[in-house]
């Protein structure tokens, strides 16, 4: 290791979702001199176009809300302090259930194999000690989430010498508690935000489908990072996307409110080669 640095690589399935689970350890990790790798798979285009235009109405057009997005991401990177983003470029799937998640392109229908081989090149290149990624449900059941899950475990495997931890973000029910409490504090829930991003392939209702258990109870998160040090760095990369801003619930809280209720960011650690003890307030806890 003396030849190369400390690396943390994350694997995120959309613009945004950097700044939602892992800006704060990115911002973090960057200002302890880790080198921070931001991996996003997808180009974003079902996301809201001008004027908060959803997708399949008049006005959207995916190839520019892509563009868009992609300077917003580039954006955010700026504010955490991401020194390499690599861009995978698959189209965005959409909500599971949305026509997006067959079209020719999309990430939810790519082999998982083409994917992994992919991402195994970026492991192989930066050579990171720490990989974040999702769980097997997405955290919360979005197909591109799931397959940024799949593929980052199938890379893994073809690369198997070189990280020294995995971790899959996560939610303590304590804190998923106080996170819909705020929710209904500022005149919204689950239910709605989660409509706010539905097209016209969502369902009967026009909601998203139903989600899977979110969250995990507290005893089973592994790692625990504070993160509030960095809670306005990580609100700014948030509102880097400004153009997702009616679907970015948390900027309604302002910097303070945000950073007491999302500075900490947890994980479940999933791979491990340092022996470290649980539970852990650090991603490289063994491993300097």
């Amino acid at each position: 290791m003396a030849d190369r640095p400390l690396t943390l690589m994350a694997v995120h399935a959309h613009p945004d979702d950097e700044a939602t689970g892992t800006g704060g350890v990115l911002a973090r990790y960057a200002a302890e001199g880790i080198r921070t790798v931001l991996v996003t798979c997808t180009d974003g285009a079902c996301g809201d176009g001008p004027g908060g235009v959803k997708p399949g109405e008049e006005g959207h057009d995916p190839a520019a809300v892509a563009a868009l997005r992609r300077t917003e991401l580039e954006a955010s990177c700026r504010v955490l302090g991401v020194d390499h983003l690599e861009l995978l470029e698959y189209g965005d799937s959409g909500m599971m259930g949305w026509a997006a998640n067959d079209a020719p392109g999309s990430f939810w229908g790519t082999p998982v194999a083409e994917g992994a081989a992919r991402l195994a090149e970026l492991l192989h290149r930066y050579r990171p000690d720490v990989v974040v990624t999702y769980d097997e449900n997405g955290f919360y059941g979005h197909p591109d989430h799931i397959q940024a899950h799949r593929i980052t475990m199938a890379a893994l495997e073809l690369v198997p010498d070189v990280t020294s931890k995995v971790y899959w973000t996560t939610a303590p029910h304590s804190a998923m508690k106080r996170f819909f409490a705020a929710m209904q504090e500022f005149g919204t829930d689950w239910d709605e935000q989660a409509g706010e991003s539905a097209g016209p392939d969502a369902g009967p209702d026009g909601g998203a489908p139903e989600l899977p258990p979110i969250g995990l109870p507290d005893e089973e998160v592994t790692t625990w990072v504070d993160t509030h040090a960095f809670g306005g760095q990580k609100y700014d990369a948030l509102a880097a996307h400004a153009s997702q801003g009616e679907n970015i619930f948390f900027l309604r809280m302002g910097r303070e409110r945000f950073t007491e209720l999302m500075g900490t960011e947890t994980f479940v650690r999933v791979r491990d080669t340092t022996g470290a003890a649980l539970p852990e307030q650090d991603l490289f806890a063994g491993l300097r």
